[in-house]
């Protein structure tokens, strides 16, 4: 039996009109981006057997495309308006981190960092460039690969941070592993980063390294 002929209460959008987005299960909120199943099985059968074959909701979410236009219900159109969805996302927290002054949102910065970071396969270093008030001038990535004191210049971002007259910055890299726990090439490069931009009177505010589910921060650790 189609959606549409289900009581109105279970339908997925009229469900989340009256109580929420956040009233809806994962396979619920997937139905509604799906819009329609496939032969024999409704938009929400099908959300359910996409969460079950990918292990989830974040893997789908971070899927490649090859994978995620070989699965049935899917394609590259689904894929393009699910990168778009996602790019939107990101923005939002940007717009939000934006309007204010990063050091009094450290759950938004954590939660924007991590959206940036945490699907990459591979190592990157960014920096959240900021004024004096300490508002966000702009994010950018300056380098990827296996991060060592070879990989990661701080002339170079020095260098950024003066374009951008910056007066602080807030560093953050990824560990594809999925371990969050900051390595003794980590702690190196932070204070040598720190070191160089002390230099040109910018202040590092925090170094955020971006796990499976976990964030973690210099600063909390007293290592700043």
């Amino acid at each position: 039996m189609g959606i549409n002929h289900w009581p109105e209460g279970e339908r997925p959008r009229e469900k989340l009109l009256n109580a929420g987005a956040q009233a809806l299960s994962d396979a619920e909120l997937l139905a509604i981006f799906l819009r329609v199943g496939v032969q024999g099985r409704s938009a929400v059968d099908l959300a359910r057997d996409l969460l079950s074959s990918f292990g989830g909701l974040r893997q789908l979410l971070e899927a490649d495309q090859a994978s995620f236009c070989a699965a049935r219900g899917l394609g590259s159109a689904k894929y393009a308006q699910l990168q778009a969805t996602l790019e939107l996302s990101r923005r939002h927290l940007a717009s939000q981190l934006a309007r204010g002054n990063a050091l009094t949102s450290p759950a938004l910065v954590r939660h924007y960092l991590s959206s940036q970071l945490r699907h990459l396969g591979h190592e990157e270093f960014a920096v959240l460039f900021l004024d004096t008030q300490h508002r966000i001038i702009r994010y950018e990535s300056l380098f990827r690969g296996t991060l060592d004191s070879a990989s990661v210049y701080p002339r170079e971002v020095a260098k950024r941070a003066l374009e951008l007259s910056a007066g602080a910055v807030i560093l953050a890299h990824n560990h594809p592993s999925g371990v969050a726990e900051p390595s003794d090439a980590d702690r190196r490069i932070t204070e040598r980063l720190k070191d160089a931009l002390a230099l040109f009177e910018v202040r590092v505010l925090d170094h955020f390294v971006v796990g499976d589910g976990e964030v973690v921060s210099f600063a909390e650790r007293g290592w700043l």
